[in-house]
């Protein structure tokens, strides 16, 4: 079974990841067991079909698309996958900012595709809180990502205050 990062800690991961093969579409693919990860257009064709056969919902967005297909259904997804298709692809981050800040997401957004340790405390800044690494990487190693900086100056999803604002309260105090 495949393992993965989440909550800091490493995890086994039975979520299974659905993309269309060639020839495939929305309409046609066959849908697998549940606890799946399915690509937005699938869930967008056959959102009536996949909510009565499976008892968790998860989709996954592509670089190229936005969160606010999601809106109308956000409420009932367990979690939600950015694919980041190339690590130079900075797509996702804003994706997944958008997702905690804009749409008020509280569920698992997970990082899956080209993810690489250098990206994991990046992506923890803008509300990604599991990572799928790419199959040839360490992922004891990049464990080590997330706690790469002590101190973080500017304001982001995992804290809200930039560092002077913090420093301001802590003199105060």
């Amino acid at each position: 079974m495949p393992r993965i990062i989440k909550h800091d800690r490493v995890v086994e991961d039975d979520w299974q990841v659905l993309t269309l093969a060639a020839g495939e579409t929305p309409a046609t693919v066959t849908l697998p067991a549940d606890p799946v990860l399915l690509p937005l257009p699938v869930w967008l064709a056959r959102r009536t079909e996949i909510s009565s056969l499976y008892r968790t919902l998860g989709v996954w967005l592509d670089s190229h698309e936005g969160p606010e297909a999601l809106v109308d259904d956000i409420d009932r997804l367990s979690i939600i996958a950015v694919n980041f298709p190339k690590f130079t692809d900075g797509r996702g981050y804003s994706i997944a900012r958008l997702l905690r800040e804009r749409y008020h997401f509280q569920g698992e957004i997970r990082a899956i595709g080209d993810v690489l340790q250098d990206q994991l405390f990046f992506m923890r800044r803008c509300g990604i809180d599991a990572y799928a690494l790419r199959a040839d990487k360490d992922i004891e190693k990049a464990l080590a990502g997330l706690s790469v900086f002590s101190e973080t100056y500017q304001a982001a999803v995992d804290q809200s205050e930039p560092l002077f604002l913090r420093r301001r309260t802590e003199a105060s105090a």
